[in-house]
């Protein structure tokens, strides 16, 4: 099984990057990026140990959902617009693209309608690209005071997506600026965030982002092979 096989390369490197910085590998929840992929796939992903999936089209992980086990925790990682919250909430475990205070409003609002509490992390677009979704640094800490008077929203951490770069290493002050400024975040004294995720890296760059403070890492090429 060549997915299974990937997989746990992907793993024994999470565990390798997490040996050079001392951190314990279970500090780090890796994320299979099965956006386009066949179910069959994805199974083969599953049998191989994955549990945490993440997709970047709304209507392709409400397909996938009743084909897989009910164990899986499913993770929206790719741009979320706003008439497309209510097929969300309830569903992700996560929502990790939130870009907006309108976005974070309509969530509010669909998560009241449904009774429960949906957790999300803000999409900080460190490196500033044009091309790119997301706060910057400097409006995230008055994005946090205004969500956190939304009863039924959890910011849980910050997710971001590094420039694409053929050296990960150009990559690295990137996130060690967003490890940096999570860790600022989290001595505020700001109710309604339980700041204990920091997604980022890819299958480019997601050692070097381990070894800068990563939670979760989003690997799909690495795991699943080219689109």
């Amino acid at each position: 099984m060549v997915v299974q096989e990937n997989l746990h390369k992907v793993q024994r490197q999470i565990e390798e990057a997490c040996a050079v910085c001392g951190r314990e590998p279970g500090e780090v929840t890796l994320i299979a990026v099965s956006k386009t992929k066949p179910v069959d796939m994805l199974l083969d992903a599953y049998e191989g140990g994955a549990r945490h999936f993440g997709e970047n089209k709304v209507q392709e992980m409400v397909s996938k959902i009743p084909q897989m086990p009910k164990d899986i925790s499913w993770h929206m990682i790719g741009h979320l617009q706003t008439n497309k919250v209510r097929q969300v909430v309830g569903r992700a475990c996560l929502i990790h693209s939130v870009d907006s205070l309108r976005l974070a409003r309509e969530i509010e609002k669909e998560s009241e309608r449904q009774n429960l509490v949906t957790s999300i992390l803000l999409e900080v677009n460190v490196a500033r690209e044009e091309s790119k979704y997301g706060f910057f640094l400097e409006e995230v800490e008055e994005a946090l005071h205004s969500i956190r008077e939304f009863p039924h929203v959890k910011v849980k951490g910050l997710m971001t997506i590094a420039p694409f770069v053929s050296n990960a290493e150009e990559n690295r002050a990137v996130f060690r600026k967003l490890y940096q400024f999570y860790v600022d975040m989290k001595t505020k004294n700001i109710d309604n965030k339980d700041m204990t995720i920091l997604s980022m890296g890819m299958t480019g760059d997601f050692t070097v982002a381990v070894e800068e403070g990563a939670t979760m890492v989003r690997v799909g090429t690495g795991i699943f092979g080219t689109r």
